[in-house]
């Protein structure tokens, strides 16, 4: 029986394909095998030492300790792609909202007077309503920096409603470059990107690299009335120099789903509270990735979208598998194999690849190991942890 923690409120339709028969699955366990959840910050103290996997509900991992998990031996999975439809859709509104005087017209209607004439309101209306004229997006050119799942579709979107499309991304994957239709035109610098875009929408993780990317520097590339959208991390974005950029007419609106102190009451910015995927779909199926994804790992030791473990599948063969996370050092491979040898275990298939410092193994093996040969195994110099399934 495994045991499945669970922070957040996890789709139903993702727990269902955890069957009751082989998972215990509940928000009050003590020791687990693996834990489950949306955006709750698990802290490295939250982390029992039976935890084999931790598996979040969505895309972005910055409110799970990466780095003790990977010291551990403990892969943490994430939902790549299961957002990204309820994300595009949320960008496409924000351009919208970028362009036409929608805001600014409901806040208009909502404070007409209730009680007037219905044909002295449409005169007024007739009259006003030009305060509100914006621009079609069709013939505007929109800059996506980022061009995995979303950034992607993104792009898609945009071309089909008649826009140009810019698309930068340095660490864009053959998968990636694979689903980005063709007419999109990869920039080689971002400056030149900024320069060139009517709309610029961010779609990156935070890393050390991304982290502040718009900045006071970078904005100054900017289109003049640019509209800077912001539907992947807060952290991407420098929120005092974007204030400053729109008090200084360098963009002409900010609209993210990050809201923040600075920006509370600031002509040109429209804060979301957090709901890029925030519909019952893309919690359906980043639930249902994840419950799959982590059931693969318990049952058969496979790896699936993990953000710090090397990504490995096996077909089963023999009679049991070890999986053995190890630091990639020199000779470990051989210290694993010569144990297996001295306790005439014969194997039958195996796998091995790393990650940086990590390395995972996946070993069928044609009868059960002992014990002994576990406890061997678990003392090499290197070894994090040994598992047989």
């Amino acid at each position: 029986m495994h045991k499945i923690r669970t922070y957040n409120q996890i789709s139903v339709k993702g727990l269902e394909r955890l069957p009751r028969e082989g998972y215990e699955v509940a928000s009050e366990i003590a020791t687990p095998d693996a834990i489950m959840l949306r955006s709750h910050k698990l802290s490295a103290d939250d982390i029992p030492a039976s935890v084999r996997a931790v598996g979040r509900a969505g895309a972005g991992v910055n409110n799970i300790p990466l780095e003790d998990c990977t010291k551990r031996g403990i892969p943490v999975f994430n939902a790549p792609g299961a957002n990204a439809n309820a994300v595009k859709e949320l960008v496409l509104c924000a351009m919208l909202l970028g362009s036409r005087g929608i805001l600014d017209g409901l806040d208009y209607a909502r404070a007409l007077d209730a009680s007037s004439d219905a044909g002295e309101m449409n005169k007024l209306l007739e009259k006003e309503k030009k305060r509100f004229k914006g621009n079609e997006l069709a013939g505007r050119t929109l800059g996506v920096v980022g061009l995995g799942a979303i950034g992607s579709l993104v792009a898609k979107t945009a071309l089909m409603m008649g826009m140009k499309v810019l698309g930068y991304d340095p660490a864009l994957s053959v998968d990636a470059a694979w689903r980005l239709p063709s007419e999109v035109k990869k920039m080689e610098h971002l400056s030149a990107l900024f320069a060139k875009s009517d709309f610029v929408s961010l779609h990156l993780p935070v890393l050390d690299s991304t982290r502040g990317l718009i900045n006071a520097d970078a904005l100054r590339d900017f289109k003049k009335d640019a509209v800077l959208l912001n539907f992947s991390r807060a952290e991407i974005v420098d929120t005092p120099s974007v204030v400053d950029a729109l008090a200084a007419g360098t963009i002409r609106q900010y609209v993210c789903d990050f809201p923040h102190p600075l920006t509370v009451g600031v002509k040109g910015v429209v804060a979301m509270p957090h709901i890029g995927a925030s519909t019952d779909e893309a919690e359906d199926n980043c639930a249902i990735m994840i419950a799959e994804q982590l059931k693969d790992f318990l049952q058969n030791g496979n790896i699936t979208n993990s953000v710090n473990f090397p990504g490995l599948s096996l077909e089963r063969s023999g009679s049991a598998r070890l999986a053995i996370t190890n630091f990639n050092v020199p000779k470990m491979l051989g210290s694993i194999t010569n144990i297996l040898a001295d306790a005439d275990l014969n194997v039958v298939d195996m796998l091995n690849k790393s990650r940086g410092d990590i390395a995972y193994n996946l070993i069928d093996l044609d009868s059960v190991p002992s014990s002994e040969a576990i406890a061997a195994l678990s003392e090499i110099e290197g070894v994090i942890n040994v598992r047989v399934i």
